[in-house]
C-alpha cells in the first residue's frame, strides 16, 4: 500500500515517531491507531497529513474491507494542537495562513474519511474533545467505552468548535448538538449513545473487541455493496459537505484572529483561568 507500512512500521511526518500504526488483525480489517499520546493525540498538521494519507491508500486497497480508528493511551484525541497553533502568532500575518491551512487540511482528513469507500469505525477509548470529538462524529460507526466522554468545548476558551459543528450536526439533533456547544460540558459515553453520536457502550476492556466485531460483520459484506450503500447514504442524507466545511472554516479562521481566542487559548495551556476583553 502506497504510504503505508504494516504493525512493523509506519509513515513518519517531520516528526522523530511516527504518529500512527497500522495492523491487520484479521483478514480485511485494518486498525488504524493514533499513536501519539504524549500530546494526548493531538491533530497537528502531521497527524492530519498522515491520516489522511493513510485513509487514501486504505480506500483503494482491494484487501480492505473495514477500517477501525484506534488511539492509544488515555485520550482518544484533545482535538488541534494548541501548542503548534500558537506558536504560529509570531508569523507576519499573526497566523492567519497557518490557521486557515490547519482548517482546511482537517476539513480534506474529516471527508475524506466520509468519501472513503470502507467503512471507518471509530474505536473510543478514552475522552474524545472538539477536533476529535469531530473525529468521532465523522466516523461510520463508533464504539466507545463506558468511562469514555465526548465534548466540543471551544466556547470555553473563545474558539467557538464551528469546524467540528458541521459533523456534529449531522450526527445528533439540532438541540443535542447546540448543547453540546453552547456549554463545553463533557459528555459521558452512555448520554452519547442517547445523543446518536456512539452506537454502542461497552467496558472499557471491550472496546476493541466489540469494534472488531462489527468489523468482522460488515467485512463480511460484498464490498462494492458497501461502498455503494455507503455512498449513497451520504449522498441522500446530507447537504454538501465542501460548501459547509468551506464555511465553518472560515468562521474558524476569523474566530482565531480575535484577542479572546488568543487569550483563552493561551490561558489553557499555562493553566490559569482566563481574562476575556471581549475582543
Amino acid at each position: 500500500m502506497s504510504g503505508i507500512a504494516d504493525r512493523q512500521g509506519s509513515t513518519k511526518t517531520g516528526e522523530d515517531k511516527p504518529l500512527t500504526r497500522i495492523e491487520r488483525p484479521e483478514r480485511g480489517v485494518v486498525l488504524l491507531t493514533l499513536d501519539r499520546p504524549q500530546t494526548r493525540n493531538a491533530l497537528s498538521l502531521a497527524m492530519i497529513a498522515e491520516v489522511t494519507a493513510h485513509i487514501a491508500a486504505l480506500g483503494a486497497d482491494r484487501t480492505v474491507s473495514v477500517i477501525v480508528l484506534a488511539a492509544s493511551g488515555p485520550v482518544f484525541s484533545a482535538g488541534h494542537d494548541l501548542k503548534e497553533m500558537t506558536a504560529h502568532r509570531a508569523d507576519a500575518d499573526g497566523g492567519r495562513a497557518f490557521f486557515d491551512d490547519t482548517m482546511r487540511r482537517c476539513a480534506t482528513m474529516m471527508q475524506a474519511i466520509v468519501a472513503c469507500p470502507k467503512p471507518v469505525i471509530a474505536a473510543v477509548q478514552g475522552t474524545a474533545t472538539a477536533a476529535g470529538c469531530q473525529l468521532v462524529a465523522t466516523c461510520d460507526l463508533a464504539v466507545a467505552a463506558e468511562t469514555a466522554k465526548f465534548c466540543t468545548p471551544g466556547v470555553n476558551i473563545g474558539l467557538f468548535c464551528s469546524t467540528p459543528m458541521v459533523a456534529l450536526s449531522r450526527n445528533v439533533s439540532r438541540k443535542r448538538a447546540m448543547e453540546m456547544l453552547l456549554l463545553g460540558d463533557l459528555l459521558p459515553a452512555t448520554e452519547a449513545a442517547e445523543y446518536g453520536l456512539v452506537n454502542r457502550v461497552v467496558p472499557a476492556d471491550k472496546v476493541m473487541a466489540e469494534a472488531l466485531s462489527m468489523a468482522r460483520t460488515i467485512a463480511s459484506k460484498s464490498p462494492v455493496t458497501v461502498a455503494i450503500g455507503k455512498r449513497a447514504f451520504y449522498d441522500q442524507i446530507e447537504k454538501p459537505l465542501a460548501e459547509a466545511y468551506d464555511y465553518a472554516a472560515a468562521v474558524m479562521v476569523e474566530n482565531m484572529m480575535k484577542a479572546d481566542a488568543e487569550e483563552g487559548i493561551c490561558a489553557i495551556i499555562e493553566k490559569r483561568p482566563p481574562v476575556w476583553t471581549d475582543g
